[in-house]
């Protein structure tokens, strides 16, 4: 089996935690049969500063050959927001990458903020609608530098897309092992979308009726995840609510850095895209510092997308492994290993129980 992945390592730590990706996905698949070839995409906030765009102009056509697409952090100081994020967004509407998954659970070895409570109890994934809501890129900004400046962006949700979405959802948690829903609302406030969001929801969920579900404001669901986090299993949430939820989860699962998510376009019509969720991180840019775990965690996600579990779950056993050794986390868990420590340490273990995968067989 052949595989394609472009690569776009971005900027600020992306360039440090993708290529420790990339050994893993080489080791994991060393001498199992399959191939997989890995394409650089030099763009970023610093290609963004040479050229004025993010990216070449046949990006979207280059990127639409890889059976998946790999990606860093991107943003850096002199590069608005607006023009970091457009690259990324812009990925997910183009690819129809509708579904942002991001999975939370505590890792052997780690301090959690929710250190009273057993690893057993926190095992929860949200579901992120990934390609409309509150970043729809509808609106605009008339009469800039006026006093009578005027800017709106609009949170746009439509049936099919909502629809999609919440059967995702519900799908979701069909197949994992409690079968519970939670739909994160705001529709005591937002009275027109986010009340046609509840409605497809009711509609949906009775396609599933093993499912159980419940709903939660999505301030009262900040609350639920950490006084409750027990209670939660699979979460569906508009792009905004799950973009802070979910990264309310990474840090209670003990840092942002350990934390992965995959763009997914479920029809598999266009490539999907995985990423770590963290930021470039320029404060710590070369020094060593960056955590790969979030990396390596995209990467299992990406390789059970094509199809290859075998090796998703030896880098998985593979992280959890080094993350049970204290000597092993990096600072942002509280420790003082580098990047290159807990890289050169996954990818020995993975090494391990390829070999011992490959003797078995």
């Amino acid at each position: 089996m052949a595989h394609t992945i472009g690569v776009i390592a971005g900027d600020g730590i992306g360039k440090e935690v993708i290529p420790a990706g990339i050994a893993a996905i080489e080791k994991a698949t060393r001498g199992s049969g399959v191939s997989v070839s890995f394409s650089d995409l030099p763009w970023s906030c610093e290609y963004y500063l040479k050229h004025g765009r993010m990216m070449d102009e046949d990006g979207y056509e280059r990127m639409g050959t890889f059976d998946a697409l790999y990606m860093g952090a991107l943003g850096a100081p002199g590069v608005s927001d607006a023009a970091s994020a457009g690259l990324i967004l812009g990925i997910r509407q183009k690819f129809d990458q509708y579904v942002n998954l991001r999975p939370m659970r505590l890792l052997a070895g780690l301090s959690s903020p929710l250190a009273n409570r057993g690893a057993a109890d926190i095992d929860m994934i949200c579901v992120r609608e990934n390609s409309e809501g509150e970043y729809s890129g509808a609106g605009g900004r008339v009469h800039q530098g006026l006093p009578i400046e005027v800017a709106t962006d609009l949170s746009m949700m439509t049936r099919a897309g909502v629809e999609r979405i919440q059967r995702f959802g519900c799908k979701l948690a069909q197949s994992r092992p409690r079968k519970l829903l939670t739909l994160v609302t705001k529709s005591n406030a937002q009275r027109h979308a986010m009340v046609m969001w509840d409605e497809i929801a009711a509609q949906i969920a009775r396609e599933f009726p093993d499912v159980t579900w419940d709903k939660e404001l999505v301030d009262a669901a900040t609350a639920r995840m950490v006084n409750r986090p027990e209670s939660l299993d699979t979460i569906v949430a508009t792009n905004l609510h799950a973009d802070i939820l979910s990264d309310l989860a990474a840090a209670l699962a003990g840092s942002l850095g350990i934390a992965p998510t995959a763009n997914i376009n479920p029809e598999r019509l266009y490539p999907s895209m995985f990423e770590p969720i963290h930021g470039s991180a320029f404060d710590i840019m070369g020094k060593g510092w960056a955590n790969p775990v979030g990396t390596f965690w995209s990467v299992v996600m990406l390789l059970e997308h094509l199809g290859e579990t075998g090796a998703a779950e030896r880098v998985m056993k593979a992280v959890e492994h080094v993350t049970a050794n204290p000597l092993l986390h990096t600072r942002d868990l509280g420790g003082t290993a580098t990047t290159a420590q807990v890289t050169e340490a996954v990818c020995a273990q993975i090494a391990a129980t390829s070999q011992s995968h490959l003797t078995i067989a």
